[in-house]
């Protein structure tokens, strides 16, 4: 019996699992999706205690298809037996007038797609600082949030510079969902300090780098081609490694994890997420899951075992990997905080 999933409760109330499972999967960018079958195994993940979804109006067919499933669940279940399911959407508005109805309007949209009552947790993102207009649409979430139509503001790519203004206005933030793995490390830099001061989550993206970070990729040559890179994750994350340090240095990180993974008889993957688990003001992980598209693996197990209380990194775990990783080049410096990457 593998132990429950640890969970972590957000500032509003909402309790989520510490693993979540990512829907960008489902959004067309990695390849096609059979939507009954996206579904069908969705099922699986509940049933291994994995009850939490991440995902975003923009992700394509994302939040029909959990509406889907979460109709589908309350059907079958008798009453008092519905299993809870957890699911975080991104509000992600083209720049423009920010008045409350365009806000609740968008929400109430995401609401019957999803198939839910009320939002557990709306995760707001803004394509360009310079247009203030941000500032509105999150005073109108936090109003509608005081009504009781969503339990927790959260943010998407934010800078620790913007958080700390939106704090200062009085607008509660529950998490911040940012690119946090062995790679991109920047999240330590400045915005752990003010997360742990301000009890904000932060609930992290490309722990895998896209897979990058698994034996697929141990020993094996570059991969540069369209070919190889056949997934919107493949070829970001590749570009992110680039800037890190290149594979050379990619191919050492590699090596350290098999080290540490063959001692504690998981896969690299169970062990890169657990790096991220470990780190301060970090709430939870996002693993994308491929629900529907062919050819695409289960990864449960994996996630069960990197939140498991039975992997343990230890000193000298650690000391493998970062002998790898303070050779790398300082993500910081070359661009800049948190999501600055999404931001001329």
């Amino acid at each position: 019996m593998m132990s429950p999933v640890p969970k972590v409760t957000l500032s509003g109330g909402l309790e989520i699992c510490r693993v979540m499972n990512g829907m960008w999967q489902v959004s067309g960018a990695h390849g096609a999706v059979d939507k009954a079958r996206a579904v069908e195994v969705m099922q699986s993940y509940v049933d291994a205690g994995l009850t939490t979804f991440d995902m975003a109006d923009i992700y394509g067919p994302a939040e029909e298809i959990f509406g889907q499933f979460n109709s589908q669940l309350k059907s079958k279940s008798s009453g008092s037996t519905v299993t809870a399911l957890q699911s975080l959407t991104k509000y992600v508005p083209r720049p423009g007038p920010m008045e409350r109805k365009v806000v609740e309007k968008a929400l109430r949209h995401s609401m019957a797609r999803m198939q839910v009552e009320t939002m557990d947790c709306v995760q707001f993102h803004w394509w360009d600082y310079r247009d203030k207009r941000y500032l509105d649409a999150l005073g109108h979430l936090h109003d509608l949030q005081q009504e009781g139509l969503i339990r927790e503001v959260a943010l998407t790519n934010f800078d620790t510079q913007r958080l700390e203004e939106i704090t200062n206005k009085g607008i509660r933030i529950s998490s911040n969902q940012v690119q946090y793995s062995l790679i991109d490390q920047r999240p330590a830099a400045r915005m752990q300090q003010f997360c742990l001061t301000n009890n904000i989550q932060l609930l992290t993206y490309g722990t895998l780098a896209g897979s990058l970070l698994s034996e697929r990729y141990l020993g094996k040559a570059e991969p540069n081609s369209r070919a190889d890179l056949y997934t919107a994750s493949l070829s970001k994350y590749k570009n992110m490694i680039d800037a890190w340090g290149g594979w050379s240095l990619f191919q050492d990180l590699l090596v350290a994890l098999e080290t540490v993974a063959k001692r504690h008889d998981c896969s690299m993957a169970s062990v890169a997420t657990r790096y991220v688990l470990d780190r301060p003001a970090v709430g939870g992980v996002i693993i994308g899951c491929r629900f529907g598209v062919a050819g695409a693996g289960q990864h449960i197990s994996d996630s069960l075992l990197s939140c498991s209380p039975g992997l343990r990194l230890t000193a000298e775990d650690l000391a493998a990997i970062e002998a790898v990783t303070r050779r790398s080049r300082d993500l910081m410096v070359l661009m800049g905080d948190c999501g600055d990457e999404y931001r001329s």
